[in-house]
């Protein structure tokens, strides 16, 4: 069992690794369009990926060969992580960055959802009902039918839809993969549909401000990566997740910081059910793992 310093320590570095994700996304967010998103994702990729591999190989991690079964759920888990690429950063160039980061926190709910429907785990009656309070709140978010929503609210839910594939496919591969070799063929699959992508497309010249955006947005995005590593070697994965909910503190603070966005009571309070029903799932599920063992 891990001790608390130790949980402490992963705690804080798990809202280290939320911060990183925002402040890059809060980067992408302040290109404004002005580079296309393909360009960007090329540009970002090719370092993102670069770092990855040195740092599995640096690791012990680096293994190409991998059962049939495994390579099926890799390649999965790689096509949902290039939709997740693009539905959400093309939502994040149209919507508030708090918004979109709110509607993501509906995840930990629809994964549970999605291992009930396809992988006939079961879900209890408090976890059913989390769902349906969470989806009640991300409603509240979207606001569908309302002078609030426009179609890249929609661009918002295909994103998690995608993250949710990504994050089931896991459950389907075996420990013979290592998770940083899983995280290397999705960050190449995400490069090589970018470059595919903006083969059809005029690159803009950067200037040194998309430049500089670019480079905050890699480096806040291997050092995301960094440190989600460092968490999972830290401590107890079922005691840090509920501090993912912070990305969402953090993108309210940066997105009225950097943009002057700060969401409205509805959407405030639909973040809260959400993220209260996350919570309360995570929580339920390391109760129910406790009682197994």
């Amino acid at each position: 069992m891990q001790d608390r310093p130790t949980n402490s320590r992963a705690a804080l570095l798990m809202m280290a690794s939320m911060l990183a994700f925002a402040l890059g996304d809060t980067f992408i967010k302040a290109t404004n369009g002005d580079l296309p998103l393909s360009q960007l994702l090329v540009l970002r990729g090719v370092l993102a990926t670069a770092f990855i591999a040195a740092l599995a190989y640096r690791l012990g991690q680096w293994r190409l060969p991998m059962a049939r079964r495994d390579a099926a759920m890799v390649c999965l888990r790689s096509l949902a992580e290039m939709g997740a690429a693009y539905f959400f950063l093309t939502a994040l160039f149209f919507m508030p960055l708090a918004n979109a980061t709110a509607v993501l926190q509906v995840l930990p709910l629809t994964v549970t959802l999605g291992a009930a429907l396809f992988l006939r785990e079961q879900v209890g009656w408090r976890r059913w009902a989390a769902i349906g309070v969470g989806f009640a709140g991300m409603l509240m978010i979207v606001k569908p039918g309302t002078e609030g929503f426009n179609v890249y609210s929609l661009y918002a839910v295909g994103a998690v839809v995608c993250v949710t594939v990504r994050d089931l496919s896991i459950r389907g591969m075996t420990l013979a993969v290592p998770s940083l070799m899983v995280t290397f063929w999705a960050s190449l699959g995400v490069l090589a549909f970018a470059v595919v992508w903006s083969a059809g497309q005029d690159w803009v010249v950067l200037t040194p401000r998309l430049g500089w955006l670019v480079l905050g947005s890699t480096a806040c995005i291997i050092c995301a990566y960094s440190l989600s590593v460092l968490v999972m070697r830290a401590g107890a994965a079922s005691f840090t997740a509920p501090f993912r909910y912070t990305g969402l503190l953090f993108a309210l603070i940066l997105g009225f910081l950097a943009f002057g966005d700060w969401p409205d009571a509805v959407t405030l309070a639909g973040a809260a059910l959400v993220v209260a029903s996350g919570v309360f799932t995570i929580l339920r599920e390391r109760q129910l793992k406790t009682r197994a063992t």
